[in-house]
């Protein structure tokens, strides 16, 4: 089974000229200038392709896909030569956008050197612009190792789901001034130890207020508030997919009831034998061959 090649979209008109490529020059640009930036994850070369159409300038390969692609429960099942993969499809489908890769589950926690191992395919299997990892600051000597390899990092504080199960779920940080003031220094930390983005998930609009004071990189969070420079959110509950999104999902689309409409009305026309009507047909001459008992065995091409 195959698909024509990506050259023209449903309209059939010829493909849009690219953008210009999306680089951490640019993020940190539109954060001086006021212009908050978008960011989705997502995990296909197709799915990618259609949101650099729309104007997406930033894409995560996250380990969520262990989730809503591989079906699993928990974020932490996700193999790291798959996140790998994922992260080069979005690549190849949008080029011109900045791709982050999400670094998973125990890759880079138990030694120096398969953290950077690990950093190192994401950058050149991966084709990754931005290498993410969930931390604070007793990550900042990984962070700073890193950077000065060549590695660019996004750090992921606050709420970490990776670190879920030692909490029994996931569970919004920074609700105490205790607490607070420890993102506060997670991102310090990072961004002194060279980290270029933060990622701030599911704490109060206090504590995402205080991190942008105290810290000059580009913030991008999901659950995070207003404030912040950039927001993502995964591809699927943008679209309305999941049975069960998370409190910070808004959804611009119910896709889901409307793929089960299509899907229910696929096997509504096969059923009914309307299905399977442009066919092939063979050759001038070719029947009468059978007829005649003629035919010889062909290697043809399918046109």
């Amino acid at each position: 089974m195959s698909t024509s090649p990506p050259t023209h979209d449903q309209a059939g008109t010829s493909e849009p000229r690219a953008p210009e490529p999306v680089t951490l020059k640019t993020l940190n640009r539109m954060k001086r200038q006021g212009e908050k930036f978008a960011c989705l994850a997502a995990y296909d070369a197709t799915t990618a392709r259609w949101l650099q159409r729309a104007g997406v300038p930033v894409l995560l390969a996250g380990d969520s896909a262990a989730q809503v692609v591989l079906g699993f429960e928990r974020t932490i099942d996700m193999p790291i030569d798959f996140a790998i993969q994922i992260t080069a499809a979005i690549k190849r489908g949008a080029p011109q956008t900045l791709i982050m890769g999400d670094m998973p589950f125990m890759s880079y926690h138990t030694s120096l050197e398969k953290a950077m191992h690990n950093a190192a395919r994401f950058m050149t299997e991966g084709m990754a612009d931005v290498v993410k990892l969930e931390s604070d600051e007793t990550f900042a000597p990984l962070v700073d190792r890193l950077t000065r390899a060549g590695v660019p990092i996004c750090a992921h504080i606050g709420c970490r789901p990776q670190t879920s199960s030692v909490t029994g779920g996931p569970v919004a940080a920074g609700r105490t001034a205790a607490t607070l003031q420890q993102v506060v220094q997670d991102a310090v930390a990072l961004e002194q130890a060279g980290a270029v983005l933060l990622l701030i998930e599911a704490v109060p609009e206090e504590v995402t207020k205080a991190v942008m004071e105290a810290t000059s990189v580009p913030v991008i969070g999901i659950g995070a508030g207003t404030s912040c420079d950039g927001q993502i959110l995964v591809v699927n509950d943008l679209l309305g997919l999941t049975d069960f999104p998370p409190r910070f999902a808004e959804p611009v689309d119910t896709f889901g009831p409307r793929l089960k409409a299509a899907g229910a009305e696929w096997v509504k026309r096969v059923r009914a034998g309307t299905i399977g009507g442009q066919s092939y047909t063979m050759r001038p001459g070719e029947q009468e061959k059978l007829v005649q008992g003629e035919s010889e065995p062909t290697n043809a091409s399918i046109n």
